[in-house]
């Protein structure tokens, strides 16, 4: 018998009942990684196959100067939001679709404030929708998923997660966008507009800046921003806001400061008051956290740009704020901002 043979023999033969069994080889762990990675992978092909043909390429000019990024189609009517600097505030754009398809729209309003325009598409077809989500959700390391047309290679999808939230960002008009989602999914120029998307495909953002250079350093508008400023471009066709003169981001309040001062788990920390202002004024101070605007809580940054609306130019508010463990109620008059 050959030693193949003998080999087998003994491999086919019964284990008799006095004999130890020898424990099965551990599986590999590669196995676990490529479930891991499959399972990655079909989150976000899912994600691009349900978000992917509501991205559009926008294309604007102005004065001869002509403007190209990316927007996102968010109502069955042909409401688009997309950025204000690829607009540059031209009256109409040029839209195309994955598919193909091509029209005209209508710029509503932009808000150069925070970086976002909306547009009203002229199609005769039924437009693809993408679903707006709660950027309040979101948490560092969430997976996230940018789609654009990057350097004119249209529907682009690069991934990446949340590395930061609540970062502030300096628009083209020299004003502060807060709350600002910091990425590492690539942007390049043309992916401005686009949408930043979670992996249920709700759209968590609008990308609008990248740091040249940098290496995974990206930025998008928080989609809370965004509903705020499309609401009222709809409104008013521009954003009127009330102004307080203050710069300032989300954080986190400790669970015993939460209970002791009776707040929610997070609010708007002042990180700047300007000199004369209403807020100054009113006796805020740097690092306080304004938690409540007229008896509502702010749990950040976004809902403190949603107290001041244009309801609340010229009206006396109570912003209560938290200082030295305390809670302090103080009388807040906004004025009306500049555009």
């Amino acid at each position: 018998m050959s030693a193949l043979s003998r080999t087998f023999s003994f491999l086919s033969q019964p284990r008799r009942a006095d004999e130890p069994e020898v424990a099965a080889a551990p599986r590999a762990s590669g196995d676990h990684d490529e479930r891991l990675l499959d399972a990655y992978s079909r989150t976000v092909s899912s994600v691009v196959e349900n978000v992917g043909p509501a991205v559009v390429r926008v294309e604007a000019q102005v004065n001869g100067r002509g403007g190209t990024g990316s927007g996102v189609i968010i109502s069955s009517d042909g409401l688009v939001l997309t950025n204000s600097h690829v607009v540059q505030g031209a009256t109409s754009a040029r839209l195309s679709t994955s598919d193909q398809l091509s029209f005209e729209a209508r710029v509503i309003g932009d808000d150069p404030h925070t970086d976002l325009a909306l547009l009203h598409a002229h199609a005769h077809a039924k437009l693809p929708v993408a679903v707006v989500g709660d950027s309040k959700t979101l948490k560092p390391g969430h997976l996230v998923i940018a789609i654009g047309n990057p350097l004119g290679f249209e529907s682009t999808v690069t991934a990446g997660v949340v590395s930061a939230l609540g970062r502030s960002l300096r628009a083209s008009s020299g004003r502060l966008i807060d709350d600002v989602i910091q990425t590492d999914a690539a942007l390049n120029p043309g992916n401005s507009g686009g949408p930043l998307v979670n992996s249920r495909g709700e759209v968590v953002g609008i990308n609008t800046a990248v740091i040249m250079g940098a290496q995974g350093i990206c930025f998008a508008v928080a989609s809370n921003t965004a509903s705020f400023v499309l609401s009222e471009l709809v409104r008013h066709g521009r954003v009127r806001r009330g102004y307080i003169g203050v710069a300032a981001q989300t954080m986190q309040i400790p669970r015993r400061l939460q209970l002791a001062a009776n707040t929610a788990a997070s609010g708007a920390m002042i990180t700047v008051v300007e000199p004369g202002s209403p807020a100054a004024q009113a006796g805020i101070l740097q690092r306080d956290i304004l938690v409540a605007v007229d008896g509502q809580p702010a749990e950040g940054v976004d809902d403190l740009l949603r107290r001041l609306n244009a309801d609340s130019i010229g009206r006396t508010l109570t912003a209560s704020v938290l200082r030295g463990g305390q809670r302090i109620d103080v009388k807040l008059t906004p004025s009306e901002r500049a555009k």
